[in-house]
Formats: structure tokens, C-alpha cells, sequence
């Protein structure tokens, strides 16, 4: 950042996203209000695996096991032992946070390649072991919560999850909460270190930084956020299936990031949030266009991204910044 830009410029920016999405709370049509709750949700996901990814250069294909312990550990103890939403978002953070801590132990001996294969064959065991205990998850039916457990009681107040408003404004209040954490995070000392250790591991370690641990930090950190956006999306919306921790909820995130732009705040929310208007709306625009024809939405996604790749090689904030605005984070 150069000496003559305000350091509360990237603070003030995060303000304004935030009150716009709060504003857009009070506009937007209902189909689309249901759709931005759920982007705010995944694009935290997708924040988690940007921390691990566009900052330590750490590529992971098993972040949906992380997402998924959130997912279950809430969704199980509220369907299982009748836990209210406190307890169960709870239950779903100290899940997501003692996997990643002993995955972070066991794949951070690797790196590179074997950093990605690792991760998925221990998100594939974790897939897999949702089947193998079918009697309690379900496997890929699922399980529902019931509308009457998705209530919260705070100061008095009993709010009910299931309106759309409220679970809007959850889904904000987390977005929210997380965007301020990780944009501290990665302004702090320790994000500084993360980006030394993406740049040049061995020359982090020759200033005596400890690579290891700050490595395994950023890991269970990762998978804290990751988990904290599974334990919401159960919550907020009452479904829990054996889908979510699937490997294509591993490349997913990764696809928002690299849309987004890796190494940036908030590339996570633009890029969850084309990637899925891109898919969700390609398929109505083809049927304006080529009525009578069968032919698969994927396709202009597709062309999509390759225009993206081509024009914003590193990502729509990641090129923003680079050219432009100089002071992104």
C-alpha cells in the first residue's frame, strides 16, 4: 500500500458492502433475497478456503470436509439431541476446529501436489464414513430440521430463523462478522507472515519465522470459518445431506476464489455470488434465445469463464487491483 492512501480506506469499503447489503434486504424480490442469504453463507465458505489458499498458496481439495463437519455437527446434535441453535452452531465450530487442527497435523507434512492429494483422499474418508454411518445422516436423502428448532432466543427476543428476513439478517450478521475478521487477519502480523511464507517459504524460515506452526494456524483457522458457514447453511436452512461434503464442494470454493481473486476480501462474495447468477440464469438464456433447443447452460457458463480467464487473469478484484486500485485488500 503506498504511503498517501488512508489505511481506514479498506475499512470503510467493507462498511459500505455491508450496508448495501443490508439495504438490498429491504428491495430485492423475494427469489432473489432467498439466493443472496444463501451466496452470504457460501461465500464465507469460500473466505475460509481463501485464507488457506490466496494467502498461504496452499491448494486444498478437501475443504468440504470442513464445511461438512460444520454442517453435521450442527445439524446432528439439533436433530439427534434436540440442541437449540447456540449450542448446535457451537457443536459445529468445535467440530470443524478439531478436524482441521489433526488434518492441518497430518497433510501439513506435504506440499504441493501431495498437499492436494492428501487433502481429498481425507475429505473422500470423511464422505465416505457419511455413508457407512447412513442410520444417523442419511447419507445423500439427508436430514431435515424441523422448522420448530430453528428458533433463537436473545435478550428477550425470540426470533425465528425460518423467516426470511431474520435468516437474511443472520446470514449478513455472519457474512459480516467474518469479512471484519479476515480483513484484520490478513492486515495483521500474522497475515504478513502467511504472505512471506506464500512467496518464499525458505526465506520466511531464514528470518526465523516458525513456518510449521503458522501454517498449521492458518489451517485450523481456515477450517474454523469453513465450519462456521456449514453450521449456518444447516441452520438457516434446515437441510443437511452427504452432497455438501462431496468433492464438489471442494473444487467449488476454489472456483469462487479464482473468479473473485484469490489473495482479496472480498473476491470470495464476487465470486460466489457470478458464479451462481452465471449458473442459475444461463439456463433461462438459452431458452430465450434457442427455444426448442436441448442444450446445457454449462456451456455459456463456460464461455463465461474462459472470457474471465482471459480479461481478469488474476481473478476480478485480483485484476481490479493490480491495474487500478492499488489499495484493495
Amino acid at each position: 500500500m503506498s504511503g498517501d492512501v488512508s489505511p481506514l480506506k479498506p475499512w470503510l469499503l467493507h462498511a459500505i458492502v455491508i450496508a448495501l447489503l443490508a439495504a438490498l434486504n429491504f428491495v430485492l424480490p423475494e427469489y432473489h433475497h432467498g439466493v443472496l442469504a444463501r451466496v452470504m453463507v457460501l461465500a464465507v465458505f469460500a473466505m475460509g478456503y481463501n485464507l488457506l489458499f490466496g494467502y498461504v498458496g496452499l491448494l486444498s481439495l478437501g475443504h468440504a470436509m470442513f464445511f461438512g463437519a460444520g454442517l453435521y455437527g450442527a445439524g446432528l446434535t439439533m436433530v439427534h439431541l434436540g440442541w437449540g441453535v447456540v449450542p448446535a452452531f457451537a457443536a459445529g465450530l468445535v467440530t470443524g476446529s478439531v478436524l482441521s487442527l489433526i488434518i492441518g497435523f497430518l497433510a501439513l507434512r506435504t506440499s504441493g501436489v501431495a498437499f492436494m492429494i492428501v487433502t481429498m483422499m481425507f475429505a473422500q474418508i470423511f464422505y465416505l464414513a457419511l455413508f457407512y454411518f447412513g442410520s444417523w445422516t442419511r447419507g445423500d436423502e439427508g436430514l431435515v430440521i424441523a422448522q420448530g428448532a430453528r428458533r433463537l432466543s436473545f435478550a428477550g427476543f425470540d426470533l425465528d430463523l425460518t423467516s426470511p428476513a431474520t435468516r437474511y439478517f443472520a446470514a449478513l450478521a455472519l457474512f459480516a462478522i467474518l469479512l471484519v475478521v479476515t480483513l484484520a487477519v490478513v492486515r495483521s502480523r500474522f497475515g504478513r507472515v502467511l504472505v512471506a511464507i506464500r512467496e518464499n517459504e525458505e526465506r520466511a524460515r531464514m528470518l526465523g519465522f516458525d513456518v510449521s506452526a503458522n501454517k498449521l494456524a492458518a489451517t485450523v483457522l481456515s477450517g474454523v470459518i469453513c465450519a462456521a458457514a456449514g453450521a449456518a447453511y444447516a441452520i438457516l436452512f434446515g437441510y443437511v445431506g452427504a452432497t455438501f461434503a462431496s468433492v464438489q464442494y471442494s473444487i467449488l470454493p476454489l472456483l469462487w476464489v479464482l473468479l473473485g481473486g484469490a489473495a482479496t476480501t472480498l473476491g470470495p462474495l464476487i465470486g460466489t455470488l457470478l458464479m451462481f447468477y452465471l449458473i442459475d440464469g444461463s439456463g433461462d438464456l438459452l431458452k430465450a434465445w434457442l427455444p426448442g433447443w436441448n442444450l446445457s447452460s454449462l456451456g455459456i457458463v463456460g464461455v463465461a469463464l474462459v472470457l474471465l480467464i482471459l480479461f481478469f487473469p488474476k481473478g476480478i478484484l485480483g485484476t481490479v487491483r493490480e491495474r487500478w486500485v492499488r489499495w484493495l485488500p
